[in-house]
Order: C-alpha cells, then sequence, then structure tokens
C-alpha cells in the first residue's frame, strides 16, 4: 500500500507533466521524469532518454501544433497513477508518411504514468490508433 503523502506527490506530477504537455512547455515535461520514457502501446514505439522523447515531441507537434489533452479521470496504483484522458488535436503536419489532412481528431485514451517511488519513470499510453486515422482520413 503506497502511503498518502508519496499518493499526492504522484499525482501532483502527473498533473504538471500533463499541464506542461499542454503548454508545450517540454523543459517541464523533461523535469517530471527521473529519465524521460514514453511506451505507446497502439505504435508499438518506445522512445526512451531524453534526446528520443525530444524527437517525439517534434514529430508529433509537427503533425499536431495544438496537440493536448483533457483530464477524463485518474486513479492509484501500486506503483502508477492512471489516467483516462482525452487527446486532441488538428492534422497540420506529415505524421509517419501521413500528408496533413487539416482535420482534427477527438481519441479516448488511457497512460500508465509508472513510478519507482515518487519518481516517473514512464508514461505507458494506450489508445486505438484506427480512431485517430478514421478520424483523420474520412
Amino acid at each position: 500500500m503506497v502511503d498518502s503523502e508519496i499518493r499526492d506527490e504522484r499525482e501532483s506530477i502527473v498533473r504538471r507533466h500533463m499541464e506542461a504537455e499542454n503548454v508545450h512547455d517540454f523543459d517541464a515535461v523533461m523535469d517530471t521524469f527521473s529519465s524521460p520514457r514514453y511506451e505507446l502501446i497502439a505504435t508499438d514505439r518506445i522512445h526512451d532518454g531524453e534526446e528520443a522523447v525530444r524527437d517525439y515531441f517534434k514529430e508529433t507537434r509537427s503533425a499536431f501544433p495544438d496537440q493536448r489533452n483533457e483530464l477524463i479521470s485518474l486513479r492509484h496504483a501500486d506503483d502508477a497513477v492512471i489516467v483516462e484522458f482525452w487527446l486532441l488535436g488538428t492534422h497540420k503536419g506529415t505524421l509517419m508518411g501521413i500528408e496533413p489532412t487539416g482535420r482534427e481528431f477527438r481519441c479516448r485514451m488511457t497512460a500508465f504514468f509508472i513510478f519507482e517511488g515518487a519518481k516517473l519513470v514512464c508514461e505507458r499510453v494506450y489508445f486505438d490508433s484506427a480512431t485517430i486515422l478514421r478520424q483523420l482520413t474520412q
């Protein structure tokens, strides 16, 4: 069982992390990690280390310059904070070979923010890529 002080600290880190992503303050996002790592399950891509994560931000925010999240719910587990959220954006740049369509997407997602004690070590994101692709191409 995780004590309430660690739970509160973890939740604060996750909220700062998500807000920093919304305003594209990637230095602040990096500061929330002990070592930056994103695992995107739907695309089978792992971005491990600061350089790889910054490249991920550059790629995705070039494609979706207004990308942002809207928190739906937040829950605690023994080694994680689990967040359900909407991810939104407008396709204005090439992403993984897909030319920009100018269309918006809205996709419900779940992220596991994995912790070792009070240190964030990974954001593991689950989503349905077909939901996004369908909205961008139809």
